[in-house]
This record gives C-alpha cells, structure tokens and sequence, in this order.
C-alpha cells in the first residue's frame, strides 16, 4: 500500500481561511474595536475625544460596577452549587438501576438547554407573579398567605431568584456532560469498590467524584464562564432592578452605551469585563489543578 496523501499547509490553510475570517470579523473585529474605542470619550458623534486611560480610572471608582461584579460572582456560585452541583447528582441517579425510563429523563432534562433565555425568562416571570404566578399560588394553598409577595421587588435574595431559571435551564446540559463523564468509568473500578462495601455516598465520594474531576473541571469551567457574562435573563425579569439590586456587568455596559450614550465608556466596560471573566476563569482552573496536583502527590 502507499502511502497515504497528506494535504499540504497551503491547503489546510486555505480551507480554514473561510471560518477563520468570520471568527475574525465577529469576534477578533469587536474586541480590538472595543479596546481602541476605550481610550476616547465617545457620545456616538463623529467627533472622538482622546483621553488616555481616564475611562479605566473611572471604573476603578465606579461602585455600581462594582457591584454588578459583585453579583456575577454570586450568581457564579449559586450556578456551581445549582447547575454543576446538582446535575452530578441527577447524572448519578441517572445512572442507578433503579431508575426506567432513562432516555425520557434525559431528554426533558435537556428540554430547557433548547430554548431562548428570554423564553426562559419570560417564564419565570410569570411563576414569580404576584397575582397567578406559581409560586404564590402554592404558598396560598398550603396555607402560606402571609408569606405571599412580589418576589422580584425583593432587593434581599434578588440574586438568588433571578439565578434559579439560569440554573434550570443550564442543569440538563450539565447533567449530560456529567453523564459523559461518569460512563466512562471503568466498570471493574466500580465494582471492586461495591465488593468492598462502598455502595452509595460513600462509592460516589471516593471513587465516582475523584475519577470524573477532569469532567467537573470542565463544566465548573463553562459555568463560570456562562454566568460571569449573563445578561439576557437580567435584562428581560428586572432590568437590573429593583434599583441596581441585580444588575450585571453586562447589563451595566449595555446601559451605560446604549442608553447613556457613553460608547467609550462601554468600551472600557466591555474590556474590563471580559479581562475579569478571564481572571477568575484562570484563577479558578489555577486553583482546580493545584488541588488535583496535590492529590496525586498525596496518592
């Protein structure tokens, strides 16, 4: 047999010529007009004003972005408690025996990954409602009148309400990747752990976690990454409101260009925020790797 035809560089470059042109035009393009914008004060006019680094330092001084940062943080760790958290538990009772029926499981618990998020948004208004949401109506027929209330005036727990639809809608992509993860055990493994006696929290705590982390690395991954960037279920439930209880960086830069007319400002909003999502993104996989090196040693 001869030797089987390999395609030079040229081609191979030519062929990804097309995707690499629309990733630059939609991604590569913005950010680097972003980035260059930031540095003018800019009010949509043709005329720009160059003013360095001054839309940096007012960031830097600008608390309600600090805030909205403060709250994708938050909403991050209700999504990895939520999302990745509770889809390895549902990917593990996906997985027991005793469950039937697991292709229709599977496939409503993906259901909500399919749809829009203002769809999703949309939704959860309406379960939030004061006069006939669902959440009212089952408070009042338990008996629980005095604890029925317009859910999303609440500056308290805001940002654990408008977390739980982002939750429900990721939870069934995650359990798939956790479904992944887990059938790709070594079965032996699993069975030698149940003769010696690790059935249940105790096989899913020693032996199931430790061999499906690189699984959890990556879904803790993309779930900080999906909610440090949330917008579109802020925007369509609050607004950011009540006042700027749960407001988003995202939302913030979206107002502050297109509503306030400071598209330099935006700029360096947008900059900074994709800056601090790859910060904590590093710091996260930084801090994920050391622990699972320390492990290895300790083994």
């Amino acid at each position: 047999m001869g030797k089987a035809l390999r395609p030079s560089g040229w081609l191979v470059l030519l062929y990804l010529l097309p995707g690499l042109a629309i990733y630059s035009f939609v991604v590569l393009v913005p950010i680097l007009s972003a980035f260059r914008y930031s540095f003018f004060s800019w009010t949509g006019r043709p005329k720009k004003s160059y003013i360095g680094l001054d839309n940096y330092a007012e960031i830097l001084r600008d608390e309600v972005f600090w805030h909205a940062f403060w709250n994708n943080v938050i909403m991050t760790a209700y999504g990895l408690i939520g999302q990745v958290g509770l889809a390895f538990v549902f990917a593990l009772f996906l997985m027991s025996k005793a469950v039937r029926w697991k292709g229709f499981h599977r496939t409503i618990s993906f259901f909500p990954s399919t749809m829009a998020p203002i769809i999703i948004a949309f939704l959860w208004t309406l379960i939030y409602n004061y006069n006939y949401g669902l959440f009212n109506e089952f408070l009042r027929i338990v008996g629980l009148e005095r604890w029925v209330q317009s859910w999303l005036d609440l500056s308290g727990p805001i940002v654990l309400l408008v977390s739980i639809p982002l939750s429900w809608q990721n939870i069934g992509f995650y359990t798939l990747l956790m479904l992944a993860g887990l059938a790709a055990i070594n079965k032996e493994v699993l069975e030698v752990a149940e003769l010696d006696g690790a059935t249940g929290f105790r096989k899913a705590w020693y032996v199931m976690i430790p061999l499906a982390k690189p699984t959890l690395i990556v879904s803790s991954l993309l779930c900080i990454a999906n909610n440090m960037r949330g917008f579109e279920h802020i925007y369509a439930m609050t607004g950011g409101g009540p006042g700027n209880a749960s407001s988003v960086m995202a939302l913030y830069a979206y107002e502050t260009s297109f509503l306030r007319f400071r598209y330099g400002y935006g700029s360096a909003l947008a900059i900074m925020i994709m800056a601090l999502t790859l910060l904590i993104i590093l710091i996260g996989t930084a801090l994920l790797q050391r622990r699972r090196g320390a492990e290895g040693v300790e083994h």
